[in-house]
């Protein structure tokens, strides 16, 4: 399972919560793994003007390395 910290830039390869977000890139917010609140969906943000933060699945998310 890839972990991922807070601030990590991610490509959202596709998005369950919000398909419009898919192809995007965000920053992950949790500063720890998710749990049952989110469902084990990371948060992610900073994805475009008009998508707020969304909720992903770890095989939905790739690291971009910045």
């Amino acid at each position: 399972m890839t972990m991922f910290r807070a601030g990590d830039e991610v490509r959202i390869v596709s998005c369950e919560d919000d398909p419009r977000a898919a192809g995007r890139t965000g920053r992950i917010v949790d500063e720890v793994p998710p749990g049952q609140l989110t469902g084990g969906r990371w948060t992610v943000h900073r994805i475009g003007f008009l998508i707020g933060s969304v909720l992903c699945h770890t095989h939905e998310l790739q690291k971009t390395g910045r």
